[in-house]
């Protein structure tokens, strides 16, 4: 969980604050900055489905030790970047490093936890990484606020990795046996076949955090005139994501996995659609809240869902394949929210937002709670 956090706490540290910076510094305008800020997404994508082949083939520790050493690194890159094209490179080659290690990560936090408090434990186990991307923002721009140094930002991340990096050394993983009859190839070792309309379903949630985390901060600095309060905006929502998780623990530990996502699912769709409407400075806050409590209770159910719909040897398969859906379903929101602020302004992204957001709840109400009850293991 420390290490989780670690590297989640670094890399969204910086989230909210690069299309200021991208905007500062090289002059971006917002097209292009959602075209470079999506480039690590595709290198995580890119390598993800091979990281689930690897986390459940060799040593999970040494892999997760090594990919986490070059994600800690990849911060330097930022440091020493003077070039659009350069910080570019920088961040694409960062997507590759961060898309392995979360698969390592999270399938090793897995194998730590004995099977009778596994679904309760992986919630709490991801929140973690949710309260990371919900404190790192506000903590970011708290110090981007006071020092308006983006150097010390970008070397803080490098700290807090370095960091994270020792944490996984602390491990200690129990012997897997290798599974007798196993395949040596198919299609299950790089993407969970079995989830695939659950991996639809997360895309479609993933979209909308990736609109609502990158241009939230330059959204209400822009339309409010909020400078500070964006930091507000991500503490609320991270006091959302705790309280769900502790409320949540108990039906988790149930086995009420699908119902804990619908529910999840729907408080987010209010909290999206709240934003959109923006009627005041309170809509903008409340909004952060509702979405914290439902994120809150909608991913660790999903998460559980993908482990539940998996063999016990395609654990990393699983947390690729989720994380895979959900960081594209991220890159989809950068890219299209920054071509439809660019062209078509704030309230036409975050109202697409809002929409895939309902769009994903009703999937799930329809079809994905069936088609999941229907496959689990």
């Amino acid at each position: 969980m420390c290490s989780n956090f670690m590297l989640f706490f670094s890399f969204y540290l910086l989230t909210p604050l690069l299309p200021i910076y991208l905007a500062e510094r090289f002059q971006t305008d917002k097209d292009t900055i959602g075209l470079v800020l999506s480039g690590y997404v595709v290198a995580a994508l890119l390598v993800r489905p091979f990281s689930g082949f690897i986390v459940d083939t060799f040593n999970r520790k040494k892999v997760l030790m090594y990919c986490f050493c070059l994600f800690s690194i990849c911060f330097a890159g930022y440091i020493g970047a003077a070039s659009l094209l350069f910080f570019a490179l920088v961040r694409t080659f960062h997507g590759l490093p961060f898309g392995a290690t979360t698969v390592a990560n999270s399938t090793v936090a897995i194998d730590t936890l004995p099977s009778s408090r596994r679904n309760e434990g992986i919630g709490y186990y991801g929140l973690s990484n949710n309260l990371a991307m919900a404190i790192a923002p506000s903590v970011g721009i708290w110090l981007y606020s006071l020092t308006g140094d983006f150097r010390l930002l970008f070397w803080i991340s490098l700290i807090v990795a370095g960091i994270g990096f020792y944490c996984t050394t602390t491990v200690r993983l129990p012997v897997r046996r290798p599974v007798p009859g196993k395949p040596h190839l198919s299609m299950d070792h790089f993407f969970l076949t079995r989830a695939w309309l659950m991996a639809i379903n997360i895309l479609l949630f993933g979209l909308c955090w990736g609109v609502m985390s990158n241009y939230v901060a330059i959204y209400g600095k822009e339309v409010f005139g909020i400078t500070n309060g964006t930091g507000v905006f991500f503490a609320l929502l991270s006091i959302g994501l705790f309280v769900s998780r502790l409320y949540g623990a108990k039906s988790l530990r149930e086995g009420f996995l699908s119902e804990n996502a619908l529910q999840g699912a729907g408080i987010s769709s209010v909290g999206y659609t709240l934003f959109v409407l923006s009627p005041g400075e309170w809509a903008y806050y409340l909004s952060a809240l509702l979405i914290g409590l439902g994120n809150g209770r909608m991913y660790p159910a999903f998460l559980n869902m993908f482990i539940s719909v998996a063999r016990n040897d395609q654990r990393g398969t699983a947390n690729s394949t989720i994380l895979t859906s959900w960081d594209l379903g991220m890159g989809l929101g950068i890219l299209i929210g920054g071509v439809l602020i660019e062209y078509a302004g704030y309230t036409t992204a975050f109202a697409v937002t809002a929409c895939s957001q309902i769009a994903g709840f009703f999937l799930l109400l329809f079809r994905t709670r069936r088609f999941f009850m229907e496959r689990r293991l």
